[in-house]
């Protein structure tokens, strides 16, 4: 029992002079994380003064602050500098080489387009955009010159004025923005080489959602310009479109969009044995789109998957330039393309497209009363083209752009190959807008 006693004595002592030793370290760790804490906040503190001081030095000596005797207050006008709206440039320089019967000039070089882009906040509930292209023959047309109106009412914008129309998704986007060198078969054989703009009114409403999927629709009335479908248009009549957007995400990494587009308009007057008729007749252009994007978050900068998909079907009501009566041309096209960033600069694609006009056996027998390429007089004709393409982007404001365009078909044009090399560049505070 005293052996005992004694050894808790001993276990005792023990935990008493290890209970003091640790008290001892819990206050000299607490006084050494308060002085590194103090100095932290002095290193802060010296730091942010570093940067006042640099910042008077560059802003120059600051004035003596008066007393309110001395206050005098003057008109000093508006801010005319932020009144500017901004200013960018872009550059589409595209180099070229055909080979493809019937087509002598082999190799070409141009600038397709410089571009003028302007944009500014006009009041806090409005904003203006405008593109002017300068092709490389001089020519100046303004692509687009529009003003939006946000918040008209609760989730409706108003826009007027001239703008590429929301018929699917590429129709809306600029050419030097493009994902490829042009526009896809389909969009330039019915709305012509640039696609569909005109000038107009349009309304874009935000639905409510549905489930998980946002929605959007928009409403266009504009008038009837566009030479490709509406060339005989003289009463006055205006186009219609709609374009319904469904946009919904599939996990953190990838989402889907489907969308439904209509257009709808009319024309009156028809070229008829060399004279001219009048009839007001329709014409309608309906399509579907649908992309799928795939961009994991912790590799977005260095990995994505990107796949888009349009299908258009056309009719078109006519009067026959041959005097036969009324008649209609009817058919449709379609493209596909997907590619992948497969490095931070660097993305891989191919592009499918197919186009299939109506046949009609007096197609291209009346000069001034063409109907191609909405239809031919061969039976089923057809094209179709497939474009492999690398671009690497140098920086956000320049691109380059190697294409390879394989197209045939039946009816219409020979077999062709064309390489393309695109040099993009844009200086401004806007790279690249689509629109």
């Amino acid at each position: 029992m005293q052996q005992m006693q004694q050894q808790l004595l001993e276990l005792q002592k023990q935990m008493e002079f290890m209970k003091t030793r640790h008290d001892e370290e819990i206050k000299g760790l607490k006084e050494q994380l308060k002085v590194e804490t103090v100095t932290e906040e002095q290193a802060q503190i010296s730091e942010l003064d570093a940067l006042l001081a640099q910042m008077q030095e560059i802003a120059g000596e600051p004035e003596p602050e008066k007393t309110p005797e001395q206050t005098t207050f003057r008109f000093k006008g508006l801010g005319l500098q932020a009144l500017n709206p901004e200013i960018s440039v872009s550059g589409d320089m595209l180099g070229s080489y055909t080979n493809q019967a019937h087509v002598r000039r082999r190799t070409d070089f141009t600038v397709r387009s410089f571009e003028l882009n302007f944009q500014s906040y006009l009041d806090p509930f409005s904003k203006f955009k405008a593109t002017v292209p300068i092709d490389d023959a001089g020519e100046i047309e303004v692509e687009e010159a529009y003003f939006t109106r946000f918040n008209v009412l609760d989730n409706f914008n108003l826009t007027f004025g001239k703008f590429r129309q929301q018929f699917g998704v590429i129709n809306r986007w600029h050419g030097d923005a493009l994902d490829q060198v042009s526009y896809p078969l389909p969009i330039t054989m019915i709305f012509g080489d640039n696609g569909l703009y005109q000038p107009g009114i349009a309304l874009d409403w935000f639905l409510p959602e549905w489930g998980a999927a946002a929605q959007e629709l928009n409403l266009q009335i504009t008038r009837s310009e566009n030479e490709s479908l509406y060339d005989g248009e003289t009463q006055g009549n205006p186009s219609l479109l709609f374009h319904y957007k469904n946009f919904r995400d599939l996990s953190h990494s990838t989402y889907f969009e489907l969308g439904l587009s209509g257009l709808f308009g009319w024309n009156d007057r028809w070229q008829v044995n060399g004279a001219s008729e009048y009839d007001a007749l329709g014409t309608q252009v309906l399509g579907a789109d649908f992309t799928y994007v795939w961009e994991p978050i912790d590799r977005a900068m260095y990995r994505n998957i990107e796949w888009r998909s349009e299908i258009f079907a056309f009719n078109r009501d006519i009067l026959a330039p041959d005097g036969s009566g009324r008649d209609s041309l009817s058919g449709w096209g379609a493209f596909s393309y997907i590619h992948s960033k497969i490095d931070r600069n660097l993305y891989l694609g191919i592009r499918g497209d197919y186009f299939a006009p109506d046949t009609k056996d007096y197609a291209g027998l009346y000069a001034n009363a063409p109907i191609t390429p909405l239809a031919y007089a061969s039976s089923n004709p057809y094209r179709w083209q497939v474009a492999p393409y690398i671009t690497w982007w140098q920086s956000e404001f320049v691109r380059f752009h190697l294409e390879y365009d394989y197209a045939d078909g039946r009816g219409m044009e020979g077999p062709g190959h064309v390489f393309f090399f695109q040099v993009v560049f844009a200086a401004g505070p806007h790279k690249h807008e689509r629109y």
